[in-house]
Protein backbone atom coordinates (compact mmCIF):
# COMPACT_ATOMS: atom_id res chain seq x y z
CA UNK A 1 0.00 0.00 0.00
CA UNK A 2 1.45 3.31 -1.00
CA UNK A 3 0.89 6.61 1.10
CA UNK A 4 -2.35 8.66 0.13
CA UNK A 5 -0.06 11.34 -1.19
CA UNK A 6 1.53 9.22 -3.95
CA UNK A 7 -1.99 7.48 -4.80
CA UNK A 8 -3.23 10.76 -5.21
CA UNK A 9 -0.54 11.58 -7.33
CA UNK A 10 -0.45 8.52 -9.55
CA UNK A 11 -4.53 9.50 -10.09
CA UNK A 12 -3.72 12.84 -11.23
CA UNK A 13 -1.29 11.59 -13.42
CA UNK A 14 -2.98 9.30 -15.29
CA UNK A 15 -1.10 6.54 -13.87
CA UNK A 16 -4.14 5.07 -12.35
CA UNK A 17 -7.98 5.55 -11.78
CA UNK A 18 -9.26 5.78 -8.97
CA UNK A 19 -11.92 3.29 -10.09
CA UNK A 20 -9.58 0.62 -10.14
CA UNK A 21 -7.56 1.64 -6.55
CA UNK A 22 -10.64 1.56 -5.13
CA UNK A 23 -12.00 -1.86 -7.04
CA UNK A 24 -8.56 -3.27 -5.58
CA UNK A 25 -9.66 -2.27 -2.32
CA UNK A 26 -12.56 -3.92 -1.53
CA UNK A 27 -11.10 -6.74 -3.62
CA UNK A 28 -8.11 -7.30 -0.67
CA UNK A 29 -10.97 -6.42 1.83
CA UNK A 30 -13.08 -9.28 0.83
CA UNK A 31 -9.60 -11.63 0.94
CA UNK A 32 -8.85 -10.53 4.05
CA UNK A 33 -11.36 -9.26 6.09
CA UNK A 34 -13.59 -12.19 7.19
CA UNK A 35 -11.03 -12.80 9.48
CA UNK A 36 -9.25 -9.75 10.35
CA UNK A 37 -13.44 -7.85 11.47
CA UNK A 38 -12.01 -4.52 10.49
CA UNK A 39 -14.93 -3.52 9.05
CA UNK A 40 -18.86 -3.07 9.79
CA UNK A 41 -19.95 -1.36 7.19
CA UNK A 42 -18.90 -1.24 3.48
CA UNK A 43 -20.15 0.99 1.01
CA UNK A 44 -19.34 -0.74 -2.53
CA UNK A 45 -22.05 0.46 -4.70
CA UNK A 46 -21.65 4.29 -3.31
CA UNK A 47 -17.75 3.80 -3.36
CA UNK A 48 -17.59 2.77 -6.81
CA UNK A 49 -19.93 5.59 -8.37
CA UNK A 50 -17.67 8.11 -6.34
CA UNK A 51 -14.68 6.69 -8.04
CA UNK A 52 -16.09 6.85 -11.40
CA UNK A 53 -17.36 10.56 -10.73
CA UNK A 54 -13.75 11.58 -10.08
CA UNK A 55 -12.18 10.01 -12.96
CA UNK A 56 -15.05 12.05 -14.81
CA UNK A 57 -14.37 15.32 -12.86
CA UNK A 58 -10.19 14.58 -13.86
CA UNK A 59 -10.82 13.89 -17.47
CA UNK A 60 -12.34 17.14 -17.33
CA UNK A 61 -9.30 18.48 -16.21
CA UNK A 62 -11.60 19.39 -12.51
CA UNK A 63 -9.77 18.19 -9.46
CA UNK A 64 -11.78 18.31 -5.79
CA UNK A 65 -8.50 18.65 -3.55
CA UNK A 66 -5.47 16.61 -2.33
CA UNK A 67 -7.21 13.55 -1.84
CA UNK A 68 -8.97 13.15 -5.30
CA UNK A 69 -10.24 9.78 -5.73
CA UNK A 70 -8.63 8.35 -2.76
CA UNK A 71 -10.44 5.52 -0.93
CA UNK A 72 -10.51 5.61 2.93
CA UNK A 73 -12.10 4.53 6.36
CA UNK A 74 -14.18 6.11 8.86
CA UNK A 75 -14.71 4.50 12.54
CA UNK A 76 -18.29 3.82 13.56
CA UNK A 77 -18.85 7.21 16.07
CA UNK A 78 -18.47 9.49 12.95
CA UNK A 79 -21.87 10.77 11.22
CA UNK A 80 -22.16 9.49 7.83
CA UNK A 81 -25.67 10.48 6.10
CA UNK A 82 -25.62 7.74 3.38
CA UNK A 83 -24.01 5.10 5.55
CA UNK A 84 -25.24 4.00 9.57
CA UNK A 85 -23.46 5.40 12.35
CA UNK A 86 -23.90 2.76 15.33
CA UNK A 87 -21.41 3.52 17.52
CA UNK A 88 -20.32 -0.31 17.87
CA UNK A 89 -23.41 -1.48 19.88
CA UNK A 90 -26.52 -3.26 18.88
CA UNK A 91 -28.35 -0.73 20.97
CA UNK A 92 -28.06 1.56 17.78
CA UNK A 93 -28.21 -1.09 14.95
CA UNK A 94 -29.59 0.56 12.12
CA UNK A 95 -29.04 3.82 13.05
CA UNK A 96 -29.13 6.63 9.93
CA UNK A 97 -27.53 9.99 11.00
CA UNK A 98 -29.27 12.97 8.82
CA UNK A 99 -26.25 14.67 7.99
CA UNK A 100 -22.44 13.87 7.65
CA UNK A 101 -20.38 15.09 10.37
CA UNK A 102 -17.78 18.29 9.47
CA UNK A 103 -15.09 16.15 9.11
CA UNK A 104 -16.90 13.93 6.81
CA UNK A 105 -18.12 17.18 4.92
CA UNK A 106 -14.44 18.52 4.89
CA UNK A 107 -12.74 15.09 3.65
CA UNK A 108 -15.27 14.36 1.02
CA UNK A 109 -14.60 18.61 -0.23
CA UNK A 110 -10.83 17.49 -0.79
CA UNK A 111 -11.71 14.20 -2.91
CA UNK A 112 -11.78 10.90 -0.52
CA UNK A 113 -13.78 8.26 -0.93
CA UNK A 114 -15.38 6.61 2.23
CA UNK A 115 -14.98 3.05 1.50
CA UNK A 116 -16.92 2.54 4.70
CA UNK A 117 -17.10 2.20 8.81
CA UNK A 118 -14.24 1.19 10.59
CA UNK A 119 -15.22 -0.88 13.93
CA UNK A 120 -15.13 0.41 17.05
CA UNK A 121 -15.26 -1.00 20.43
CA UNK A 122 -19.31 -0.06 21.57
CA UNK A 123 -19.35 3.72 22.56
CA UNK A 124 -15.47 3.70 22.11
CA UNK A 125 -14.95 2.67 25.78
CA UNK A 126 -13.59 -0.26 27.09
CA UNK A 127 -15.35 -3.47 25.74
CA UNK A 128 -13.16 -4.90 23.17
CA UNK A 129 -14.58 -5.69 19.57
CA UNK A 130 -14.10 -8.41 17.25
CA UNK A 131 -11.06 -6.62 15.44
CA UNK A 132 -7.45 -8.55 15.23
CA UNK A 133 -4.23 -7.40 14.38
CA UNK A 134 -3.21 -7.79 11.17
CA UNK A 135 -0.02 -9.05 12.44
CA UNK A 136 -1.22 -11.80 14.50
CA UNK A 137 -4.94 -12.79 14.91
CA UNK A 138 -4.50 -13.64 17.75
CA UNK A 139 -3.80 -10.42 19.19
CA UNK A 140 -6.44 -7.22 19.81
CA UNK A 141 -4.95 -4.33 17.76
CA UNK A 142 -6.27 -1.79 20.34
CA UNK A 143 -9.15 0.33 21.22
CA UNK A 144 -10.94 1.97 21.26
CA UNK A 145 -10.28 3.03 16.99
CA UNK A 146 -9.53 -0.56 16.40
CA UNK A 147 -10.91 -1.04 12.73
CA UNK A 148 -9.27 2.15 11.63
CA UNK A 149 -5.82 1.12 12.59
CA UNK A 150 -6.32 -2.70 11.15
CA UNK A 151 -7.86 -1.56 8.23
CA UNK A 152 -4.46 0.48 7.49
CA UNK A 153 -1.94 -2.20 9.01
CA UNK A 154 -3.66 -4.64 6.59
CA UNK A 155 -3.65 -2.47 3.64
CA UNK A 156 -6.96 -2.16 2.84
CA UNK A 157 -7.11 1.71 2.25
CA UNK A 158 -3.61 4.60 3.07
CA UNK A 159 -5.29 6.26 5.90
CA UNK A 160 -8.17 6.02 8.35
CA UNK A 161 -9.35 8.49 10.56
CA UNK A 162 -10.07 7.77 13.94
CA UNK A 163 -10.82 8.75 17.64
CA UNK A 164 -9.05 9.44 21.03
CA UNK A 165 -10.18 10.47 24.39
CA UNK A 166 -7.54 8.44 26.35
CA UNK A 167 -4.95 7.12 24.05
CA UNK A 168 -7.81 5.43 21.28
CA UNK A 169 -5.50 6.43 18.58
CA UNK A 170 -2.02 6.11 19.57
CA UNK A 171 -2.13 2.86 21.29
CA UNK A 172 -4.34 0.98 18.47
CA UNK A 173 -1.36 2.57 15.89
CA UNK A 174 1.51 1.40 18.32
CA UNK A 175 -0.52 -1.79 18.73
CA UNK A 176 -0.41 -2.17 14.38
CA UNK A 177 3.17 -0.56 14.03
CA UNK A 178 1.74 2.48 11.77
CA UNK A 179 1.78 5.55 12.68
CA UNK A 180 -0.90 7.45 14.54
CA UNK A 181 -1.83 11.51 14.89
CA UNK A 182 -3.56 13.12 17.35
CA UNK A 183 -3.46 16.79 16.64
CA UNK A 184 -4.18 19.46 19.44
CA UNK A 185 -7.49 20.06 20.79
CA UNK A 186 -9.98 22.01 18.71
CA UNK A 187 -7.98 21.82 15.59
CA UNK A 188 -10.15 19.59 14.28
CA UNK A 189 -14.17 19.61 14.52
CA UNK A 190 -15.92 17.42 16.09
CA UNK A 191 -19.16 18.30 15.28
CA UNK A 192 -21.59 14.63 14.29
CA UNK A 193 -18.77 13.07 16.21
CA UNK A 194 -19.91 10.44 19.15
CA UNK A 195 -19.07 12.53 22.23
CA UNK A 196 -17.44 10.80 25.19
CA UNK A 197 -15.64 14.07 27.07
CA UNK A 198 -15.70 17.54 25.80
CA UNK A 199 -12.58 18.28 27.07
CA UNK A 200 -10.53 15.10 26.06
CA UNK A 201 -12.17 14.16 23.29
CA UNK A 202 -9.85 14.30 19.67
CA UNK A 203 -10.55 13.30 16.47
CA UNK A 204 -7.11 11.58 14.76
CA UNK A 205 -5.82 9.62 11.34
CA UNK A 206 -3.80 6.38 10.84
CA UNK A 207 -1.56 5.91 8.01
CA UNK A 208 1.46 3.53 7.26
CA UNK A 209 3.31 6.67 5.82
CA UNK A 210 4.68 9.50 7.47
CA UNK A 211 4.45 11.96 4.83
CA UNK A 212 0.21 11.45 5.41
CA UNK A 213 0.50 12.82 8.57
CA UNK A 214 2.24 16.19 8.20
Amino acid sequence: MISAQRMANSILSGDKTSTDIVSQAFELIGKTDDLLKAWVHLDYKGAIETAKNMDELLADNRVLGPLHGVPIGLKDIIDTCDMPTECGSSALKGRQPELDAVIVSRLKEAGAIILGKTATTPFAFMDPCETRNPNNLSYSPGGSSSGSAAAVAAGHVPVAVGTQTNGSVIRPASFCGIYGFKPSFGVVPRTGVLCTSETLDQVGVFSRHYEDLV
